[in-house]
């Protein structure tokens, strides 16, 4: 899906645009939020009697549960437990829907029975499950059946389903920015990082809503806070121009190498000029080393006028710091 990271040039910044095109894979979001909730197994002393909340409600309320609140919530009182139970086996079809996805737990991939998996989980009323079955139908082709069941999802309040909504929906011909906006600002306000990051992208890009810098840096910082890569490069960019944000030189250096470190390439690339321009040649090589092995070209002839500056001995060393690399974790 090719959203633009950052507005080109022709839109009147300074900054260069980091097409999708580079991310490998289909670019919907994955489930980023850890939140547990607490659930408490006594009654209330005000005298509210929580089994008496209609199940319909309460399968509501816990359609985007994770499998361990959904046991906590099913612990409150046997009528909890009796209208979860749906849930509960929607969770243990959404488990066996990913093995057959990714070829885990000793079967082989096979699309076809985890589509059918976690059909059966949204047919349950799990959110979870609705987002999954849509992402392999979204793969598949079939993009007005993974938009039905992203809206289902999104209505449900699962911040994953109301994210692929909209992104849905900024690519729909023609796109309809208003509602695309509307429902990343719900997924966004619940933490859901890639929404905050494509929030951040239509603020600044006036699309669907008035462009403002300011706004748009806001929402990246707080994407790039919650591990999105792509918006802590963007952040660097803001801290480094002063757009958005205070200029501030230390800071920018200081997301652009959490971007470079979470293998962002250009990051990669511009932390390794900085550190060259800064004397230290060991480090920029290798920064300058990834970013040409995923292809930034612009990087492999810094590199190579640097490497003719270093003895053999550091070359092989530098090299196999680079053959050891690897990425810090990150919601991408």
């Amino acid at each position: 899906m090719k959203l633009k990271t950052w507005p080109a040039r022709s839109d009147g910044s300074r900054f260069l645009s980091l097409p999708l095109s580079k991310i490998k894979g289909p670019k919907f979001p994955t489930r980023t939020s850890t939140r547990q909730i607490r659930f408490y197994t006594t009654r209330p002393s005000d005298g509210q009697d929580f089994s008496a909340l209609p199940y319909d409600v309460l399968t509501k309320i816990a359609a985007s549960f994770s499998l361990q609140n959904l046991r906590a919530a099913s612990l409150v009182c046997k009528s909890w437990s009796e209208a979860l139970k749906p849930l509960r086996e929607a969770m243990l079809l959404l488990h066996w829907g990913k093995r057959f996805k990714h070829g885990q737990g000793g079967v082989r991939p096979n699309l076809d029975k985890a589509l059918d998996s976690f059909l059966k989980g949204a047919a349950r009323g799990s959110a979870l499950a609705m987002v999954d079955a849509g992402l392999i139908y979204w793969e598949l082709g079939h993009k007005d059946k993974a938009v039905a069941l992203y809206h289902k999802a999104a209505e449900l309040g699962d911040p994953a389903g109301q994210c692929n909504l909209a992104i849905s929906f900024l690519q729909a011909e023609p796109p309809n920015l208003k509602e695309a906006v509307t429902w990343l600002y719900k997924a966004s306000i619940a933490g859901h990082v890639r929404s905050q990051y494509q929030l951040a992208l239509c603020l600044h890009q006036g699309r669907g809503v008035n462009c403002s810098i300011k706004d748009a840096a806001r929402w990246y910082l707080k994407a790039a806070e919650g591990g999105y890569v792509r918006a802590m490069y963007n952040v660097s960019l803001c801290y480094s121009s002063g757009e958005g944000l205070v200029r501030s030189n230390q800071l920018a250096r200081k997301w652009m190498k959490r971007a470079a470190d979470r293998g962002h390439t250009k990051a990669q690339f511009e932390h390794g000029l900085a550190l060259f321009s800064e004397g230290d040649m060991m480090k920029a090589v290798v920064y300058l080393e990834l970013a040409s092995r995923a292809g930034e070209r612009a990087a492999a002839h810094v590199k190579n006028v640097i490497l003719q500056q270093l003895s053999a001995t550091s070359r092989d060393r530098v090299m196999l710091l680079a053959d050891n690399w690897q990425a810090l974790p990150s919601s991408r």
